[in-house]
């Protein structure tokens, strides 16, 4: 029984990607299409239940990769499904930072026509607020974002320095 317990535990281990590997990547996924794709790959084991944040990376590499489809059919069926993941794993945790920055940063980089912009300022508003709370490894990703974010001004970013 041990034995098993281990297998399944160490299986869990292997198929999830580290946090800390996915928030390296993430600032350079949508530079390539190849970027996109590793880190759609990584990301396809994570299913809904699974962490929160691991499956608001995966909402995210769905729209990130949704910008690389060829076909408009199959490029709008992809950032749909990413953006109702990604609305899903934030609804059922309103409160995470760092769902609400992967929020802005697909929301400041998509195409006006999507849609999908309306939250910007909302979430803009909560790390401004919730980023003095944070530590650690955390605070300092969220710092490297918000520096190279098109959504604060220069004057609005002083908050993180």
């Amino acid at each position: 029984m041990k034995l098993l317990f281990s297998l399944l535990l160490w299986i869990n281990f292997a198929v999830n990607p580290d946090l800390a590997a996915i928030r390296k990547m993430y600032p350079d996924v949508a530079k390539s299409e190849a970027n996109a794709k590793e880190f759609t790959e990584k990301l396809a084991g994570i299913a809904n239940s699974d962490e929160k944040i691991l499956v608001a990376y995966k909402a995210a590499s769905i729209l990130v990769d949704s910008k690389f489809e060829s076909l408009i059919g199959s490029k709008i069926s992809r950032f749909k499904e990413g953006a109702k993941l990604l609305e899903a794993t934030l609804k059922s945790d309103p409160n995470n930072i760092e769902i609400r920055m992967i929020r802005l940063s697909i929301q400041e980089d998509v195409p006006g026509i999507t849609g999908y912009k309306k939250n910007i300022k909302e979430d803009k508003k909560f790390i401004t607020t919730h980023y003095a709370e944070q530590s650690g490894a955390l605070k300092e990703y969220l710092k490297d974002f918000v520096l190279q974010s098109k959504s604060f001004s220069e004057k609005e970013k002083q908050f993180v320095k």
